[in-house]
């Protein structure tokens, strides 16, 4: 009997047929998974790359930048873009 492993849901399906992959797949709780594993691995992303910035400023090999200042009074701070 073939199962097939949801790795977003650390589950096991009851058998591997297509209509019971398609049916957990559009679940809620498996689109909420999906969600979280990659919110989670953006923000690793992002950790990443602060820590790895903040280790080569300390080490000097990233000299103060001009954005350190406040923007000058009237400029325009464009929004994050949506994930």
């Amino acid at each position: 009997l073939a199962r097939f492993y949801c790795d977003y849901c650390d589950t096991y399906l009851t058998h591997d047929s297509p209509s019971v992959r398609k049916t957990h797949c559009s679940g809620r709780k498996h689109k909420e998974n999906v969600k979280d594993y990659y919110q989670k691995w953006m923000e690793e992303q992002a950790q990443s790359l602060i820590d790895k910035t903040t280790a080569a400023f300390q080490q000097g090999k990233i000299p103060p930048t001009p954005f350190s200042a406040p923007p000058p009074a009237g400029a325009m701070i464009p929004p994050p873009p949506s994930i």
